[in-house]
């Protein structure tokens, strides 16, 4: 995979609804399907920290601006794009992150909403499930929410340690799990 450098602007144009003051919408990245154009020096880190060029992108509207056009592939590679170009940015584990939870009703009934860095809202619900995967060697959890289409953002330590305080025990899949409801669905939390 080629290494050059988009123009910054080119990409940016490119862009539907760029130029837009308003926080974008994501695009319909899953319709497009321009040609890989190479890899941009841009990686978003664990804590969801958008690096260009080894800089961070400190403007929030410009790392929402990219969230919009992003879409993990096929081939396991993280991508953003537009109706003529298509490039590879590397993630290393999820490009968000959850770093709030609000909380409303009880028991089977309550409803789990996620903020995340980029400050998308999602609630848990089984189009938007949460997962954990535990390390192999250290069995220290990962906890996940799809947020939208294939893309997950990892649940912050603080908002993990929030679950672990609703969680509840219940049978799941013919073991005994701990879990939390969210829009009448029960997510396991300890990696059953």
């Amino acid at each position: 995979m080629t290494r050059r450098q988009p123009p910054h602007q080119s990409l940016l144009a490119s862009i539907p609804g760029a130029s837009s003051t308003r926080r974008p919408s994501p695009a319909p990245v899953d319709q497009w399907d321009p040609p890989v154009s190479g890899e941009m020096d841009m990686q978003i880190v664990r804590d969801g920290t958008w690096y260009h060029e080894g800089d961070p992108i400190n403007r929030m509207a410009l790392a929402q601006l990219f969230a919009s056009i992003l879409r993990l592939d096929d081939d396991g590679r993280y991508y953003l794009v537009t109706p003529v170009e298509r490039w590879a940015i590397q993630v290393d584990d999820k490009p968000f992150v959850a770093t709030q939870l609000k909380t409303e009703g009880e028991g089977e009934e309550q409803k789990l909403t996620f903020t995340t860095n980029l400050e998308d809202s999602v609630e848990a619900d089984p189009e938007h499930p949460i997962r954990v995967e535990l390390d192999p060697d250290t069995q220290e959890p990962s906890p996940y929410v799809l947020v939208r289409g294939n893309l997950e953002a990892l649940i912050g330590r603080n908002v993990f340690y929030q679950l672990v305080e609703l969680a509840v025990e219940r049978e799941h899949h013919g073991k005994t799990c701990l879990g939390v409801w969210s829009h009448g669905s029960f997510f396991p939390i300890d990696g059953n």
